[in-house]
């Protein structure tokens, strides 16, 4: 099973599925043991083809720490908060998430993006 962590404390995942924004992105860093990695993988990737198919969902892309790192951050781009939470909140994502190795933990969180001047655009 999947431990949920939050990324910031302070808000976690359920205070951001409250908020509205539109585009959302979504990262959530996991850890899990080495020898867990295939079993971590394999989940990850049945509930990337689910969430692909599910409305307002737009891109994913998994990334893995280097240097002898057991960490994977995910970031997925969604339309809407509102688009993310219908489908983290789903109960075929909730129970799939049992799928998941005992030492897979994941700290998901929503960003927004900020414009800057001359560097980031909104």
């Amino acid at each position: 099973m999947l431990n949920l962590r939050p990324l910031d404390p302070a808000c976690p995942i359920d205070q951001q599925l409250q908020s509205t924004a539109d585009p959302v992105v979504l990262v959530n860093l996991f850890s899990v043991a080495e020898a867990d990695i295939p079993a971590l993988m394999s989940a990850w990737e049945k509930d990337a083809n689910w969430m692909k198919q599910q409305p307002g969902f737009l891109s994913t892309q998994l990334h893995r720490a280097i240097g002898g790192s057991h960490m994977f951050m995910n970031y997925a781009v969604w339309e809407s908060v509102e688009s993310f939470r219908d489908a983290f909140t789903h109960p075929d994502f909730v129970s799939a998430l049992a799928a998941y190795p005992s030492s897979a933990v994941a700290q998901p969180h929503l960003f927004a993006k900020v414009a800057v001047p001359n560097l980031c655009a909104a």
